[in-house]
């Protein structure tokens, strides 16, 4: 099961390639991603995304590059470092909250749609129209 769900802005005018990237580094960053965590095939990028598997293998190589992911003959892409910072800053305890209940959504068998929305429906709840 992917542990990242790429989201692909068409009108964004950023190169389909580097969402992906940044989609990355951003869950490497929030502890979304952690070293040994597997990278969704080109194959199931394509299907959810209907971008073509050549773009999304393009930005697993800029990843690699960036010496953040390890393609994997025959096997695969892996994360090999993580951007997460560590645990300082005032927001520490919330974010090791928030990556432990992910960890547990992800245990119990939730998808990333279905993660999204429980954190959609509850941040609206909390925040109304999400103005803070």
């Amino acid at each position: 099961m992917p542990v990242v769900v790429f989201r692909i802005d068409r009108r964004s005018g950023v190169a389909t390639y580097l969402q992906i990237v940044r989609q990355v580094e951003q869950a490497l960053r929030m502890g979304a991603l952690e070293e040994g965590d597997q990278l969704p095939t080109a194959a199931q990028v394509a299907a959810t995304t209907k971008v073509n598997p050549n773009t999304t293998l393009k930005a697993y190589r800029e990843l690699e590059r960036a010496g953040l992911a390890e393609v994997r003959q025959g096997a695969g892409t892996f994360i090999t470092r993580s951007l997460a910072q560590s645990g300082s800053g005032p927001d520490w305890p919330l974010r090791s909250a928030l990556n432990e209940w992910m960890h547990q959504a992800r245990a119990e068998g939730l998808g990333g749609p279905e993660v999204q929305e429980l954190f959609r429906s509850s941040f609206e709840a909390a925040y109304g129209d999400g103005a803070g």
